[in-house]
């Protein structure tokens, strides 16, 4: 058989997916019985099913087979735009009724000639000396026992672009970066674009395990990990002292750098890693989930030996951030705006965590009481990708376990809910379909209701 007999027999397959003969939600048979069918090796099989894995046609559950992705015709760049769902537990960008009053008051002003005059004007990555101080301070007045310096600051316009810059300027191009099991699904476009493979980490109940560092590190040279200590993404996971310590320990000895998203950290008192190991640490966070999506500023800390080359992956990325953001985000910071209504989300995000235990009680959640979002283990009944479009037909948007997989084939059977979005009535009503359809059977919500 030629070696690119693996090749046509995925296009074979993806002409079913195509032509409708293979509907999302479909399962392929085991791999031997693909073979035997098909009256090809083992072997084979599993690098057709590789294939159809990398191309983002189908999603691997762990214990329950090889299904046709309900992503099937998007492929596996990054999560949709927002798809105009009457409920929204997809997208986490809190926004409160009384913010933009804040933030308009915060703002008043900045209309003027001569603030635009300045506000309008080129910017750099590095924003003004008085920018600097002010981003400083308040990162240091969130985070306790954490103190940057001005020196050490880069922006961006977002925490996307915080993640890229400091992506390519700590791995090169071919090299390899390790990531939580399930991570935010935007770094693996990202990584892909700047040629950095991405090595899934094992996880427990306290975060990334410091042997499987050493392990992966072992099995080809990482040059980074990139993590979310505080309210990991999707779990919600806040890592420990004793786990922090112990991951720093094989930090420093492997000599890797540490990539660590702050972006929901605003939510807890925790400090970044950085705390702790401030020459091993590049600190991201960004204004977006603090403030509103439509006015964010990305913040970059670096250690002093890799700020030159952060601000370089900056320029050359074009993801500097325009002068009007630094100029709101001044304001916004300098007057204790941002710091007032990441308070407030604090209260907000409790208060809809209490909501989604009692809507959910008796279902296996794992959730953390400060977060904006959980992750929802579902019963054997139901498989993610079912589940996700059996709530769509009802108007509510989730995310499957798939999207946040590092590797494709390794997604177990859950999903995450955003919890931010809907207004209080809405998320209690959607809350309360879910819980609903979770104790029902999944024939009972067929394609053709």
């Amino acid at each position: 058989m030629s070696k690119f007999e693996y090749a046509r027999l995925a296009d074979a397959v993806a002409a079913e997916i195509a032509s409708g003969a293979l509907k999302p939600g479909d399962r392929l048979p085991p791999q031997r019985v693909f073979a035997y069918e098909r009256k090809i090796a083992t072997s084979t099989a599993s690098r057709v099913y590789t294939e159809l894995l990398r191309r983002g046609l189908v999603v691997g559950e762990v214990g329950r087979g090889t299904f046709i992705s309900g992503e099937a015709r998007r492929g596996i760049a990054a999560p949709a735009e927002p798809r105009g769902a009457r409920i929204d537990l997809e997208f986490n960008y809190p926004m409160l009724p009384t913010q933009s009053a804040l933030i308009a008051r915060s703002l008043e002003g900045l209309n003027r000639p001569e603030a635009l005059d300045i506000a309008l004007r080129q910017a750099t990555s590095t924003g003004t000396p008085g920018l600097r101080k002010v981003a400083a301070e308040y990162l240091t007045r969130q985070n306790r026992d954490w103190s940057p310096s001005p020196d050490q600051m880069v922006f961006t316009a977002n925490g996307r672009q915080c993640i890229a810059a400091a992506l390519a300027a700590s791995v090169p191009a071919g090299g390899r970066c390790g990531v939580e099991a399930l991570t935010y699904p935007f770094i693996k476009g990202i990584a892909a674009r700047l040629g950095v493979t991405l090595v899934p980490l094992a996880m427990d109940e306290h975060g990334v395990r410091p042997d499987a560092v050493q392990k992966a590190h072992r099995e080809a040279h990482l040059s980074a990990l990139y993590i979310q200590p505080v309210i990991q993404n999707p779990l919600g996971i806040t890592m420990p002292s004793a786990r922090r310590a112990d991951l720093l320990r094989v930090v420093e000895k492997l000599d890797l750098i540490v990539i660590e998203d702050m972006v929901y950290g605003f939510l807890d008192d925790e400090p970044p890693l950085a705390a702790l190991a401030p020459d091993r640490c590049v600190v991201l966070d960004s204004l977006s989930k603090k403030v509103a999506p439509g006015l964010s500023l990305g913040f970059i800390v670096s250690p002093p030996r890799l700020r030159e080359n952060v601000m370089a992956a900056v320029r050359s990325g074009g993801w500097t951030a325009p002068g009007f953001a630094f100029a709101a985000a001044h304001r916004l910071m300098g007057d204790g705006t941002a710091a007032e209504l990441a308070r407030l989300k604090r209260i907000d995000a409790q208060q809809r965590q209490k909501i989604a235990a009692a809507c959910l009680s008796g279902l296996e959640v794992q959730a953390n009481p400060k977060s904006y979002h959980l992750w929802l283990t579902l019963p054997p009944h139901w498989r993610s990708q079912t589940f996700v479009a059996a709530a769509a037909r009802r108007d509510i948007a989730l995310t499957p376990s798939t999207t946040f997989a590092a590797s494709p084939g390794h997604a177990p059977n859950a999903v995450r809910l955003a919890l931010a979005a809907p207004p209080i009535e809405q998320l209690e009503t959607a809350l309360r379909t879910l819980s609903g359809m979770l104790r029902a059977k999944e024939e009972d919500f067929d394609e053709t209701e």
